[in-house]
């Protein structure tokens, strides 16, 4: 019952998928695979917070999970602004082996697709409400609970990394298509426009 909550709730879409969807429609396949794997170590960062006891901390403490709350929303509004003015998604390197040019994104760039992850998973509190509400009804009191706790972090952490990999390999088959300037273009003042939208959204939300 847990894996299926945890599938339903990684495959739902939100910001996760719309960084993935973009950074692999735009850099590669390489380049959503580091966004999983950023994704993956944000959500890690959470399952330490709650193994050491403090997520009933930062999510009863209205200043601590407002402050959180609102560097998340500003990341969001960052990144779909620039989403937003991009003109030219690609920064190439030559490839040295050969005399053609090679269209390869630079490694900075794929740095920086593990940073977005890492940031939009650390970023957001919401992620600890899960821990708080979903996972104690799958804890059994009478053994190791902080056990449990990195089990159950560990099933939802492999799902996204197994749900996102899926996801970036699909898109790859339709990438070819999507990489024509005009079509980036379009997909890049989309993608803004809903980074910020979620940003607007995820500021309104109460913290309850």
């Amino acid at each position: 019952m847990y894996i299926l909550i945890a599938a339903v709730m990684v495959i739902a879409p939100g910001v996760d998928t719309i960084l993935v969807t973009k950074n692999t429609l735009s850099l590669g396949t390489r380049a959503g695979q580091y966004t999983t794997l950023g994704i993956a170590a944000g959500l890690s960062i959470w399952t330490i917070v709650a193994v050491l006891g403090l997520a009933a901390i930062v999510a009863h403490s209205i200043v601590l999970f407002t402050t959180i709350k609102y560097l998340g929303v500003g990341y969001l509004v960052f990144l779909g602004i620039k989403s937003f003015m991009a003109k030219n998604t690609f920064s190439f390197e030559m490839d040295s082996s050969e005399n053609n040019e090679v269209m390869t994104p630079s490694i900075r760039q794929y740095k920086k697709c593990f940073l977005q992850g890492f940031l939009s998973d650390a970023l957001n509190p919401k992620t600890v409400i899960v821990y708080i509400t979903l996972m104690p009804q799958f804890i059994n009191p009478n053994y190791n609970v902080n056990l449990q706790l990195v089990t159950l972090g560990a099933i939802l952490i492999f799902t996204a990394i197994l749900w996102f990999l899926i996801l970036v390999h699909i898109l790859d088959y339709v990438r070819i298509w999507l990489n024509k300037k005009k079509v980036q273009n379009i997909f890049n003042k989309v993608t803004g426009i809903i980074l910020v939208l979620l940003a607007v959204k995820l500021a309104l939300e109460s913290n309850n």
